[in-house]
């Protein structure tokens, strides 16, 4: 690598990092593109609520399987090639989706669109680690990820008005040209590192210190080893716990709900979808900020108090009699928005918690325990639906609705109950608190 750390041209940097932003908008946009037209999909395809939960959940254990073999293949050949590959994926999956008519080729469609999505994200959290100067990479992160959430917004309204008002195939296959879009952008843009360095490594330009980047998991010390942490374990049931509920509502069944179910309009519907997503954006910095000033309180102040204002807001509209009043769908929406930010925290842990040589691997496993929540909760609301009779649009129903939605709750008990658990070992581990055994035995003590 050359000697003296020098930052590449500012126009450079920005073009690099707007191209690989926009791609993980677009990337956004092709994992939420059925969240607006899932009723339509369940006509196309004649699919019953348990098949179209199919298509969310295969899609995302595609997605989820694919986090580490990803990482591997950007420590071989680096972000360029990778995101330009998952941007051809996706565009093959969505034109695979715009030209199917049955279940099968449209599951082999979602397939080929979760493992190019797989690609993007780490891909420019990669761009970012070696672009800019290591001091800055941390706001940068956090500023790709909100700005990458705005492509939910181009997958709600926009995609579905652009259905309604040509074809399915035309819609889809518009998403598809967009791919075919980027992956040339990408490819011609994108550079694994600033032609200032010949290498993937972070620079800290106070210092002089270089960093070889590497995005894989440390597969030789195993998942044993960082599972075996209280906190890796916080951490999983965190992320478990905190963002399954709005993945759910955003992804597949949010639109459904409120247009057959509480009778909005679609325009509505997808004006309540969207405030998810700016309400998201809005918590996002707050959450990060208190997490930073309180480091040993977060999953008190923070993780638990989320699920209950998720658990607490749902289970009012599930209670309301009628269909619920549009501020409190609205609040629903914010609910359900704080569950993404909150689920950051258990990054936190990850880092606190395990030496950089097994950071990776640690947070492969946090990362699964959000896709885990979601698979089961997004199957299991489109199994109630169906063991209602309520498994096709022309059925739906509010109290089908209602009742399906009630298969959440029992993950948010089994979430909190083992961060409460694992929140008590990791802070006997840290020191911070005494074994309760001890704690017995110095209060049988007579002396």
């Amino acid at each position: 690598m050359t000697g003296t750390p020098q930052l590449a041209p500012t126009w450079r940097l920005w073009l690099v990092w707007g191209v690989s932003v926009a791609a993980y908008i677009v990337s956004v946009t092709n994992r939420t593109s059925l969240s607006a037209v899932g009723a339509d999909a369940a006509v196309r395809f004649d699919a019953d609520a348990s098949t179209l939960s199919m298509f969310a959940v295969i899609q995302l254990a595609v997605y989820g399987g694919m986090q580490i073999p990803v990482g591997l293949l950007l420590d071989r050949f680096g972000a360029r090639p990778i995101v330009t590959a998952g941007m051809a994926l996706m565009a093959s999956g969505q034109l695979v989706m715009a030209l199917s008519t049955d279940v099968g080729t449209a599951i082999i469609a979602r397939v080929l669109l979760g493992a190019g999505d797989a690609a993007i994200f780490p891909s420019v959290l990669r761009v970012v680690a070696t672009w800019f100067p290591q001091q800055r990479a941390p706001l940068m992160v956090q500023l790709t990820g909100i700005i990458g959430q705005t492509g939910q917004l181009l997958a709600l309204l926009p995609m579905a008005a652009l259905l309604h008002a040509t074809s399915w195939t035309v819609a889809f296959g518009s998403l598809a040209g967009l791919g075919v879009l980027f992956t040339i952008l990408t490819f011609a843009i994108v550079r694994n590192h600033p032609p200032t360095s010949d290498a993937d490594v972070s620079v800290n330009t106070e210092t002089g210190a270089i960093a070889v980047v590497r995005s894989s998991a440390d597969l030789r010390q195993g998942f044993r080893e960082s599972w075996g942490h209280p906190g890796t374990r916080l951490a999983f049931w965190s992320h478990f716990t905190t963002p399954f509920a709005g993945t759910a509502f955003v992804m597949l069944w949010g639109f459904p709900f409120l247009t057959a179910g509480e009778g909005l309009t679609p325009a509505m519907a997808s004006l309540v979808l969207s405030a998810f997503v700016v309400f998201g954006m809005l918590v996002g910095p707050v959450m990060g900020a208190l997490s930073s000033r309180h480091p040993l309180r977060r999953s008190r102040m923070l993780v638990l108090p989320t699920i209950a204002i998720q658990a607490v807001v749902w289970l009012v509209v599930i209670a309301w009699p009628g269909p619920a009043p549009l501020w409190l769908l609205f609040a629903l929406a914010l609910a359900l928005a704080t569950g993404g930010p909150a689920s950051m925290i258990a990054f936190d842990h990850a880092r606190t918690h395990n030496p950089s040589h097994r950071l990776s691997t640690a947070t492969g496993i946090v990362n699964g325990g959000g896709f885990i929540a979601g698979l089961i909760a997004i199957f299991l609301i489109g199994l109630a639906m169906d063991l209602q009779g309520a498994g096709t649009p022309d059925t739906y129903s509010l109290e089908a609705f209602r009742l399906a939605f009630l298969t959440q709750v029992p993950l948010w008990v089994v979430g909190a109950a083992f961060i409460v658990v694992e929140r008590r070992r990791t802070r006997v581990r840290m020191g911070l608190d005494e074994p309760r055994t001890r704690r017995r035995r110095r209060d049988r003590d007579p002396s």
